[in-house]
């Protein structure tokens, strides 16, 4: 029996685990993954991070880690299959909860919710290979490196057409490229874009290749009207096609949006006693590291509140 049980190990995870275990909390955290780090391992350069600028995401991601190591977190190998409520407790006792997993079954008293979040991509050749080397799904993270060159983002929603308007402050030429003949984002949005001389809008178009050799040096692109080819030269392009968080086994358990994003404020408390949220899968405004960092934290002093008075 744990009194805590975190599922994750990006930087919401393992900041939980800190705190949980200066806290004193019998703790284990589950990650499926076989590294830790969450979408950060496939960032090649993160600036934004106080203190750390221009650290490899790879190696920020091992830091964390390794805090947590030092510390003595407990580690599962494991995929959750399942949370189930074997106690749903009370004023005076706590809930107990059952988490499956393809690894075991572990009881914990709470729960912290660190599951993330993952983009959508677009399943075309060089979109893997060249993830943190100019293909990026931030353009919030990663715009700054773009400074006078040439970028594209793919997409036609509000949230492409912000990194649009957005790279176009520093960006020498912006391209959004589109698979229809118009924008899905807000009207004023649009004509934001619109107003801006260094954006390009290529429409009833798709990405069909991203080029590049050590970097990404260019798009192969589809007009899907009629069939006609082209090339252009980019330094980097912004997938912007959709963001899903990794909440489907939870649905059922605690209130979620229609997006799928855990419905909680600031202290990480779900609808659900006990179980708390912390990271890119709980409703907010931005999700970059640093407010992961900061909702493990929150979540951990919530956990904290929520046990004190609690027969175990």
């Amino acid at each position: 029996m744990y009194d805590l049980i975190i599922i994750g190990s990006g930087p919401a995870g393992l900041s939980a685990a800190v705190y949980a275990k200066r806290a004193g909390f019998n703790m284990l955290i589950i990650e499926k993954n076989p590294v830790s780090g969450g979408q950060i391992i496939d960032t090649y350069e993160v600036d934004n991070y106080l203190g750390i600028p221009g650290v490899n995401g790879f190696d920020l991601a091992m830091k964390f880690r390794e805090h947590a190591d030092k510390l003595g977190a407990e580690f599962a190998d494991a995929t959750v299959t399942a949370i189930e409520t074997i106690d749903k407790g009370s004023d005076t006792k706590a809930p107990v909860y059952k988490v499956v997993t393809d690894n075991g079954e572990f009881e914990t008293h709470t729960i912290i919710l660190a599951t993330g979040a993952h983009h959508s991509k677009l399943g075309i050749p060089g979109e893997e290979e060249f993830i943190g080397k100019g293909v990026s799904y931030c353009a919030t993270c990663d715009g700054a490196f773009y400074k006078d060159k040439i970028t594209a983002v793919n997409g036609g929603g509000d949230v492409a057409v912000e990194d649009a308007i957005f790279l176009a402050r520093f960006c020498k030429k912006v391209y959004l490229i589109h698979r229809r003949d118009e924008l899905r984002a807000t009207k004023i949005l649009q004509d934001e874009l619109f107003a801006l001389p260094n954006v390009e809008v290529i429409w009833d178009s798709v990405v069909k290749e991203i080029k590049g050799e050590d970097t990404v040096t260019g798009l192969h692109i589809e007009n899907v009207k009629d069939h006609s080819e082209s090339d252009i030269t980019i330094d980097g392009i912004f997938v912007a096609i959709g963001i899903h968080p990794s909440t489907d086994l939870f649905l059922n358990v605690i209130d979620c949006d229609e997006q799928g994003y855990v419905i909680a404020g600031e202290d990480g408390a779900t609808s659900a006693p006990g179980i708390f949220v912390a990271g890119d899968s709980r409703k907010k405004r931005l999700r970059q590291i640093v407010t992961a960092v900061a909702d493990g934290a929150n979540a951990v002093t919530s956990v904290q509140d929520f046990m004190v008075g609690k027969e175990k």
